[in-house]
């Protein structure tokens, strides 16, 4: 082969690898993926509390099973009460570490595991807590038990008051670390919930109209749903949301992209989604195989994935 011709198939190689690496980036969807859930709701005291927590998590159960497709058995809420939900557990320390072992023998390299928590919130640091039945649990403990999930990506969301400190505690590569207040002080009952719970499930907190919501979508839907709540009652802002990745917030989405009534465009989707799970495996082992390699085997990859973005074109399909 002439090395010009060689140069110029690397170039387009690169050129192709480089286009998909923005697609992938783009919309890496959480339904190439399996999802897996876990609601914790803390102690809420008041009637009112109570109502909230309840309606944030019967929402995002029934979006998880309805929506996401996510199986009973990677679907774990607990809370102090029912909550008019089948399989509730009590939201205890204990509880909590349980489910996260029972969540461990169900993940595969590349799932998704949502974890959101709500409640009322205290404490500094790595010793900020939230309220349970029983002893409490903090930042400190769920750093420990998100450690056996590296080579999956974590979304962790604290809608409790005085959340702030978590994203400090919990952040790492390969999480979303999402907060209600932006410090421990910032201790005054939160609002933040309902609304992200709400712009992830639904329409409205997808902005680009592509039928998936990524994280950073429901957090920017959510954040301004909360401004606009204090304006209209004519109070002082006391909680400003935190996210500690906004690029994997933005690639990581819920809800799917709708599915082609064409079979070709349908065959082709599919076979980007497992392209797209491959490459979030290959990116979790990174640190553990040999840069060149997994430089080839990304490039390679990236370029499959811009063949079957380019050929759901041709096919009169939308990537």
């Amino acid at each position: 082969m002439a090395p010009a011709a060689g140069t110029g198939m690397m170039r387009r190689a690169l050129f192709i690898a480089l286009s998909a690496a923005m697609t992938l980036g783009a919309s890496h969807a959480a339904s190439a993926q399996r999802v897996h859930l876990l609601v914790v709701n803390g102690l809420a005291g008041e009637p009112r509390f109570r109502a909230t927590f309840a309606q944030a998590a019967r929402l995002l159960a029934d979006s998880a099973r309805a929506r996401w497709g996510v199986a009973d058995s990677s679907l774990i809420v607990l809370a102090d009460d029912s909550l008019g939900l089948a399989r509730v557990r009590r939201s205890t320390r204990a509880e909590i570490a349980e489910s996260f072992v029972r969540l461990s023998r169900r993940v595969a390299p590349g799932d998704v595991v949502l974890v959101f928590l709500n409640g009322h919130g205290s404490g500094e640091g790595a010793g900020s807590r939230v309220s349970l039945p029983g002893p409490d649990a903090t930042a400190a403990d769920f750093a420990v038990w998100l450690a056996g999930f590296a080579r999956q990506t974590v979304v962790f969301v604290n809608a409790a008051s005085g959340s702030g400190d978590f994203v400090g505690a919990l952040a790492r590569p390969g999480r979303v670390v999402v907060t209600a207040t932006r410090t421990a002080v910032e201790r005054n009952e939160t609002t933040f919930a309902v609304p992200f719970v709400r712009g992830l499930t639904a329409s409205t907190g997808d902005t680009d109209k592509d039928g998936r919501v990524s994280v950073l979508e429901a957090f920017t839907y959510a954040r301004k749903e909360v401004e606009r709540a204090y304006q209209t009652d004519n109070r002082m802002l006391t909680e400003h949301a935190v996210l500690s990745d906004s690029a994997l917030a933005r690639a990581t989405t819920f809800g799917g992209s709708p599915a082609s009534a064409n079979p070709r465009v349908a065959a082709l989707m599919n076979e980007r989604r497992a392209l797209e799970s491959r490459v979030t495996e290959l990116r979790a082992r990174k640190s553990t195989l040999d840069a060149a390699a997994y430089d080839r085997e990304l490039e390679r990859l990236l370029v499959e994935i811009a063949e079957r973005t380019q050929a759901i074109r041709a096919a009169g399909g939308r990537p």
